[in-house]
């Protein structure tokens, strides 16, 4: 065959329908570096000059260059038809990529060239390979389901016959695979599945879906189900659920159907079983529910209170308490039991009916108490419960015979006003008492206040005296003086002068008199403090519930039982910051003076040496809110248990005859009480007593409702 040079040469002698070619394609001539288009290089990824340092055959994998040369010289010899080769290029990062080279004989640059165009084949082989795995996952998903499947095609040949389907049919796939006879392993003579339905394409009428069992489903489009009693499956049969849906090609047609069996055998025996337990439910229950109604008619016939049953007013039923209620009236031509067979004032029938009507109407029940009449005339205070059946007319009726309850509550209430203002004179005998014991304990410090008041007031009254002396010396000096300064040559008035301020001592007085009057500025002050304790003691002109700090309390009663304190023992003090209380301070205070005194009078009971007294004083967070609380520590002698129990009972004292009322301890632990709070004790023979006392901040309001109590003592 000769060289064909066609009309386009030139065109292709200038490369300009080589770049122009939309696929891949090189030009090469001989050993000459081949010439590549802009879809050569885009595809190996080169540029033209990492082209042209590479061979004609380097372009494909080294295995395939053999091939290529062979077809290149076939393809110049001009035999045959031009050569195809499915080979793979060599790209510049070393990666192959699969091809289709066609080769063609053209003239280029006057000489015989080889045209290369390339067919790029990895979409391809990759659409294939997984069209391929796909089919055969699938196949597998079918093969391996736990749910008995099986296909036919268009023709009806069964195509798929799972293992679950050879377990659950008993059939195997090779019987079953390439047959059109589906219906062999659930039926003795032919009949259409719902698979062959749907191939088919044919449509059941409503009577005939309902006849045979078949719905359409409705989670799948154009799939049908079914479930039916197959006597020949298994040992004693099955009942079986048929699920079967169209499989459509890529234009939707119908290619063939997919059939799920489940089997629901033991789903229909539990429903038989349920049904028979539920029908023996039914036959108790219903047993049941007629002795219910008998015993619910004996108990109301027997109940201890009167029980109708009406409709619209009507009396149906009604039990004998009503009777015994209101008096009996039986008609003649009436049952008893069956209606009114009891008194009913028409005023009260009228009177009730007003008030029950709108409750009833509205679907609540009524609840009511009212005065109705006996058939003798007499009153009965009766409490009424009624309420209507839901969606009905008629209703339940109770009503009791609560007159001597009635009676009972007024005298209660009568009771009541009594024990209140009964309560009330105790109060006021509790504070008569509370101001006794307070105006006792104050007569007992009375000796040891005047005592620290006389002392400051007696080195005034001799500094006074003193005053008093050094002024007379100075008025007469002064005195002198007036009489030199009248005779300034009197010798006898010059003598005096002399006389007088000798015997006045100037330099003596100078000194002596700004520390005299310092010493009695101090001693006034004392008494005043000692004023100003007994007041905040008592804290008369604020009787009221106020905040106060406890601590400044604490230390005004301390100042106050001084005396009483502090030739027995030594007060060492712990006090903490605390928050103002809500209290009635005056009160408080008495509470702190009755446990410093008893702290005192036990260290004395206990040795002639001084004992120690500790105060302190705490804020902490109980149940309910936050609590200050002041404690006192002595080391007397303590107390047993026998007497720890008893200490806070009225009138209850471990001192002799005139030395104790017993009332201090008892009117303490009222005091703490009223304000909500607590009192505890600790004590030992011998180890002295620790008492601690618990205030709410708040007041008693937040420490007195049940559940709020203090922190624990640790």
């Amino acid at each position: 065959m000769g060289d064909l040079r066609p009309p386009w040469a030139d065109l292709v002698q200038g490369g300009e329908l080589l770049d122009a070619l939309g696929v891949p394609a090189w030009l090469h001539r001989g050993d000459a570096p081949p010439r590549g288009n802009p879809a050569l290089l885009r595809l190996l990824r080169l540029d033209a000059a990492e082209l042209q340092q590479r061979t004609h055959l380097s372009l494909v994998a080294e295995p395939q260059q053999a091939e290529l040369a062979a077809a290149t010289t076939q393809c110049l010899q001009g035999s045959g038809e031009p050569p195809a080769l499915p080979l793979q290029l060599l790209s510049s990062d070393g990666s192959l990529r699969p091809v289709e080279l066609t080769l063609r004989r053209v003239h280029w640059g006057g000489s015989p060239a080889v045209l290369v165009t390339c067919q790029d084949l990895s979409d391809f082989q990759h659409v294939q390979h997984m069209m391929l795995s796909v089919s055969g996952l699938l196949r597998q998903i079918v093969d391996g389901a736990p749910v008995a499947t099986f296909v036919i095609d268009r023709r009806h040949r069964v195509t798929h016959w799972n293992t679950a389907c050879e377990r659950l049919t008993g059939r195997s796939a090779d019987d079953m695979l390439g047959s059109t006879e589906a219906w062999r392993a659930f039926y003795d003579e032919p009949r259409a599945l719902l698979a062959d339905l749907i191939v088919d394409g044919r449509q059941l009428t409503p009577a005939q879906q309902e006849e045979q069992g078949v719905r359409p489903s409705l989670l799948v489009a154009g799939a049908l189900e079914r479930e039916a009693w197959f006597p020949m499956l298994g040992d004693v049969g099955r009942w079986l659920n048929f699920t079967a849906a169209p499989l459509r090609d890529a234009d939707g047609r119908v290619s063939g159907a997919i059939v799920t069996l489940q089997d629901v055998s033991q789903r229909h025996r539990t429903e038989e079983e349920l049904m028979r337990r539920l029908e023996d439910m039914v036959r108790e229950r219903s047993a049941a529910l007629a002795a219910s109604a008998n015993e619910m008619d004996a108990f109301i016939d027997n109940a201890p209170i009167g029980v109708v049953y009406a409709d619209r007013g009507r009396v149906l039923r009604c039990n004998r308490r009503m009777a015994e209620i209101f008096g009996e009236v039986v008609p003649a031509d009436v049952p008893a039991g069956s209606a009114r067979d009891f008194y009913y004032a028409p005023e009260d029938e009228a009177e009730l009916r007003r008030i029950a009507r709108p409750a009833l109407a509205a679907g609540k029940p009524l609840h009511h108490e009212m005065w109705m009449r006996h058939r003798s005339g007499r009153a009965i205070w009766t409490q009424i419960n009624a309420y209507r059946i839901e969606g009905g007319s008629t209703a339940w009726w109770m009503l009791q015979d609560r007159t001597d309850v009635r009676a009972a509550h007024e005298e209660v209430q009568q009771r009541l006003v009594e024990l209140q203002a009964t309560n009330q004179k105790l109060e006021q005998a509790q504070n008569q008492l509370l101001q006794s014991d307070k105006m006792a304990s104050i007569g007992q410090l009375a000796a040891g206040v005047a005592h620290e008041i006389n002392n400051p007031v007696g080195f005034v009254s001799s500094n006074l005296h003193t005053l008093r002396r050094y002024v007379e010396s100075l008025l007469g000096l002064v005195d002198a003086l007036n009489a030199a300064q009248a005779e300034p040559g009197s010798l006898r008035a010059a003598e005096h002068l002399a006389s007088m301020q000798q015997a006045a001592e100037l330099g003596y007085l100078k000194e002596d008199l700004p520390l005299l009057l310092d010493e009695s500025v101090e001693g006034l002050g004392r008494v005043k403090k000692i004023v100003q304790d007994l007041k905040d003691f008592s804290r008369v002109d604020q009787a009221e519930w106020q905040q106060a700090d406890i601590n400044v309390g604490l230390e005004s009663t301390l100042n106050v039982v001084r005396n009483e304190v502090k030739y027995k023992a030594e007060v060492v003090r712990h006090l903490q910051p605390l928050p103002p209380v809500l209290c009635l301070a005056g009160q408080v205070n008495q509470v702190f003076m009755n446990l410093i005194v008893n702290a005192s009078q036990a260290i004395g009971e206990k040795t002639a040496d001084k004992g120690v007294i500790t105060l302190s004083s705490g804020h902490e967070r109980g149940l309910g809110g936050d609590w200050v609380w002041v404690q006192v520590d002595d080391s007397g002698c303590g107390m047993s248990e026998e007497v720890r129990r008893r200490i806070f009972e009225p009138f209850f004292t471990t001192k002799d005859v005139g030395k104790g009322t017993g009332l201090g301890l008892s009117l303490s632990f009222s005091i703490v009480k009223r304000h909500g709070g607590e009192i505890a004790v600790r004590s030992r023979p011998g180890h002295g007593s620790s008492f601690r006392v618990w205030l709410p901040v708040g007041g008693p309001a937040q420490g007195g409702p049940a559940g709020q109590r203090p922190p624990a003592w640790t």
